[in-house]
C-alpha cells in the first residue's frame, strides 16, 4: 500500500481558446473525480476586475496609459478567490466572498484579462497561486497554458478547441441567457482578436502541449465530449 504521506495529487489540464467549453467540462470533471478546480483564465479576469475596482483601469484601458505593474502584482498576490462547482455542476467563482461568476464572463472582463495577462510580472505572481490549487486528491486545471507551462508533468492533458464562429455563437447564447445584450459580429471580432493576442504573445502563447489529447468540439455536444474526455483520463490516471 502506498505511503499516503508521499502521495501526490493527480492533475488534469484542459487548455484551449475562449468559448471552447473548457469551463463547463472542467467543472463536470472536477465533480466526477472529486477533484479540486482551478479556472486559471478566471484568475486574470478576477485580477482585471479587482484592478478596475481599485481604479487602475479607466474606460477599459490602463489609467493614463501607464501599466501599473507593481500595483497589479500586489493585487495578484493577495486575491481572495474560490472556485466551487454548484449543485448543477456549474462553476461558481467567488472574489472576496462575493459571487462574480457572471460579472467576469462579460466581454469587458475578458478584455481586461487579456491586458493584464500579457504582463510577465503578473504571470509570475499568479504562477505560484495556480500551483497552490494542486492538492489531494487532485486538480482539474482549466486555462491556456496549464499543460505547457504551469503543470508540465500532468498525467492527463487536453487541448479543447472549436471554430471561432462556433465559439462566438456559444458566447452570444451564454450572454443572452444571462439577459445581457450581445451582437454576433462584435463577439466574433472580439474572439478573433483575442485569439491573435493569445497565440502571438511572447509569454506562454496558447498552443497544445505536445502530449495533449486534441479535441475539436465545433460539431460535438457536451455529453459526447465529456465521455471522450473521461475515457482518455481514465486511461491516463491510475
Amino acid at each position: 500500500m502506498a505511503d499516503e504521506s508521499t502521495e501526490l495529487p493527480k492533475v488534469i489540464t484542459i487548455d484551449g481558446p475562449s468559448g471552447s467549453g473548457k469551463g463547463t467540462l472542467a467543472a463536470r470533471l472536477a465533480v466526477h473525480y472529486g477533484y479540486n478546480l482551478l479556472d486559471s483564465g478566471a484568475l486574470y479576469r478576477l485580477l482585471g476586475l479587482k484592478a478596475e475596482q481599485q481604479g487602475l483601469f479607466v474606460d477599459g484601458s490602463f489609467r493614463d496609459s501607464i501599466v501599473p505593474t507593481t500595483q497589479l502584482v500586489n493585487l495578484a498576490l493577495h486575491l481572495d478567490i474560490q472556485f466551487v462547482p454548484n449543485q448543477d455542476q456549474q462553476l461558481v467563482v467567488l472574489l472576496d466572498g462575493n459571487d462574480v461568476t457572471q460579472t467576469i464572463r462579460t466581454e469587458q472582463a475578458g478584455s481586461l484579462a487579456s491586458q493584464v495577462a500579457v504582463i510577465p510580472e503578473v504571470r509570475v505572481a499568479l504562477l505560484q497561486r495556480q500551483h497552490d490549487f494542486a492538492v489531494l486528491p487532485g486538480l482539474v486545471a482549466d486555462g491556456r497554458d496549464m499543460g505547457t507551462v504551469v503543470f508540465t508533468d500532468a498525467p492527463a492533458k487536453i487541448y479543447l478547441t472549436a471554430s471561432a464562429v462556433a465559439r462566438a455563437e456559444r458566447r452570444v447564447n451564454q450572454l443572452r441567457n444571462m439577459a445581457i445584450d450581445a451582437n454576433m459580429s462584435d463577439i466574433l471580432s472580439d474572439i478573433e482578436a483575442r485569439d491573435r493576442r493569445d497565440t502571438e504573445r511572447a509569454v506562454a502563447p496558447l498552443k497544445p502541449a505536445d502530449d495533449a489529447l486534441f479535441v475539436d468540439s465545433s460539431s460535438k455536444g457536451i455529453e459526447e465530449v465529456f465521455a471522450e474526455l473521461v475515457s482518455y483520463i481514465d486511461s491516463r490516471i491510475q
